[in-house]
């Protein structure tokens, strides 16, 4: 079963189960998925509907930091309870030792005190670690990496 096959079974279910935050959270993936699609003029693949997924997350977690920093906790929880949701749509995420050990590996033989070289090694761990690390975690490691804290 694909992917988008999931989602729209998951918001059948939820809707026969009454779960109003699930249920909002898979309306508005499906819609994002959608738009996508339109914009990519083609039906996407399980990896392009991760991507709008790791999106969308990444949206929730922004959107609950600025909450959180206007004094809305209430509306910075709801944020983060949809991206959690939303993360049981994404494959397992690797940890930070994990993303820690491919970082070192794109470093080997590469020039870490030239900062030219910075967007070869984050393209090379993001082939890697594509869906299953956040990317500013990715981000800052590599930082370490080419500030010399690793």
């Amino acid at each position: 079963m694909s992917l988008k096959a999931k989602i729209t079974e998951d918001m059948k279910t939820f809707m026969k189960e009454k779960n109003q935050l699930a249920l909002d959270t898979v309306r508005m993936l499906r819609a994002e998925i959608k738009n996508a699609e339109i914009d990519a003029k083609a039906e996407l693949d399980d990896a392009g509907v991760q991507k709008v997924i790791a999106t969308a997350m990444k949206k929730r977690r922004d959107a609950a930091d600025q909450f959180k920093a206007a004094g809305r906790d209430d509306l910075a929880d709801k944020e983060l309870a949809e991206a959690k949701f939303l993360s049981g749509y994404m494959p397992e995420q690797m940890s930070e030792d994990e993303v820690k050990a491919v970082v070192a590996a794109a470093c080997e033989g590469v020039d870490t005190s030239d900062k030219k070289n910075f967007g070869k090694v984050m393209q090379a761990v993001m082939a890697k670690t594509a869906g299953k690390a956040d990317g500013k975690l990715i981000n800052q490691l590599v930082k370490d990496a080419f500030d010399g804290n690793n």
